[in-house]
């Protein structure tokens, strides 16, 4: 009577795990090299998508702060190519626009700023002196670093008002400081600074600026009388119809000589521009994943290699071509795996530590966190696939006769 050898038990799920765990346990250095690559791309891919939301939402706090709804009216360009001033009646009649809700001006002065009487005339350190109305402040929704903003009091006297550049370039650094103020066809004299403003993202311009009342800009340096910048608070909602009309309600008689923009989109604009170069940095990403799962698929082919005599012993054991399939391939998805967790854990840690240094709101995007270890598995799976086929194929004399 003729015997048969009993069919190869199938493995659990907790044996294949545990002899998947084999490859991983005793070449620890070459696995967590392995594991490395996979690490670095999942962490860069985290990192980036992590910092890029943190700085949308770090625009959409300042865009709430400042708001979006502030427009900016000023005198565009003749045929000629030469400024076209605006209408003294501008502020006026922009004020008179129905969803405007708040409007303040600033004009030109003849004078330039110098910390002393001593600096030649033609070092201006490209600062504008410019004349402000007692609304501006709250129309642009600036805060005071230090002293105060000009009043009923103050917009008559020799006092001024500095931006934060202007007032880094200066040296000044608290009210109470004398200034010297000149022009080319004005006498100089002293001014006292009363304020220092914070830094204003949304009119930057005003960071150059150096402010001074409308009677005294009037009286003593030169100051126009038609403005220079005309900034209109609308309501939210209807922030396109303003700009729509603004053009024509400030200059009726030359309306196309009217420059209207609206400064938040000068910021959405910017930060579109760091999306483009989330992308190229994601492709980076995407490079390292790629030498990661290259990095798998060499340790594993060397690991087929190395245990030809552990396949050859398993096969002439009775083992199945599968079993040995999923053996090699469970060390590759685990190396994958591993890699996955241990970048996306870089990654949180890396948009929490440059939030926090930016000063910005952390924000991991958690579809992120979740789908880098399901890409990393993806990648091992796919690196470890050609070497665990290769290893089944392995015939027990062959195997064993080569170890």
């Amino acid at each position: 009577m003729t015997g048969h050898l009993p069919r190869p038990a199938r493995l659990r799920p907790a044996d294949l795990l545990r002899i998947g765990l084999i490859g991983p346990r005793t070449r620890r250095l070459r696995s967590a090299l392995s594991a490395l690559g996979i690490a670095l791309g999942i962490a860069a891919v985290v990192a980036i998508t992590g910092i890029s939301a943190s700085s949308q939402a770090h625009l959409l706090d300042r865009l709430d702060r400042l708001g979006s709804n502030l427009i900016t009216v000023s005198p565009g360009e003749g045929y000629d190519g030469t400024k076209v001033p605006l209408p003294r009646e501008a502020v006026t009649m922009l004020g008179n626009i129905a969803p405007v809700e708040q409007v303040s001006a600033t004009a030109d002065t003849g004078a330039n700023i110098y910390r002393t009487d001593l600096v030649p005339s033609n070092q201006t350190n490209s600062l504008r002196v410019l004349s402000a109305r007692l609304d501006l402040l709250r129309t642009l929704r600036g805060q005071l670093a230090a002293g105060r903003w000009l009043d009923r009091g103050t917009e008559r006297l020799p006092v001024v008002v500095l931006g934060a550049a202007a007032a880094d370039r200066l040296g000044v650094t608290r009210p109470g400081t004398k200034v010297w103020l000149a022009g080319e066809d004005l006498p100089g004299a002293w001014y006292g600074v009363i304020g220092v403003l914070e830094p204003n993202e949304l009119v930057p311009e005003i960071d150059d600026s150096v402010l001074v009342g409308t009677p005294q800009a009037v009286r003593a340096l030169d100051g126009a009388r038609t403005p220079s910048t005309v900034y209109l608070r609308t309501h939210p909602e209807r922030v396109r119809e303003v700009q729509e009309v603004a053009a024509a309600t400030a200059n009726p008689a030359q309306s196309s000589t009217v420059a209207v923009s609206r400064p938040s989109d000068l910021l959405k604009a910017r930060t579109e521009t760091n999306t483009a170069l989330t992308g190229l940095v994601l492709s980076l990403a995407g490079v390292a994943l790629l030498v990661g799962g290259v990095g798998i698929a060499n340790t594993m082919v060397v690991g087929v290699m190395e245990r030809r005599g552990e396949v050859g012993l398993r096969r002439a054991l009775g083992a199945r071509r599968g079993q040995i399939t999923l053996q090699f391939l469970i060390e590759a998805v685990l190396l994958g795996l591993f890699g996955g967790l241990a970048g996306a854990a870089m990654g949180v840690v890396v948009v929490y530590g440059y939030a926090a240094v930016q000063d910005w709101p952390a924000a991991v995007p958690l579809a992120w966190v979740v789908a880098g270890p399901a890409v990393a598995v993806l990648v091992g799976t796919a690196a470890g696939l050609y070497p665990a086929l290769r290893a089944a194929r392995m015939s027990p004399t062959g195997a064993l006769r080569s170890a």
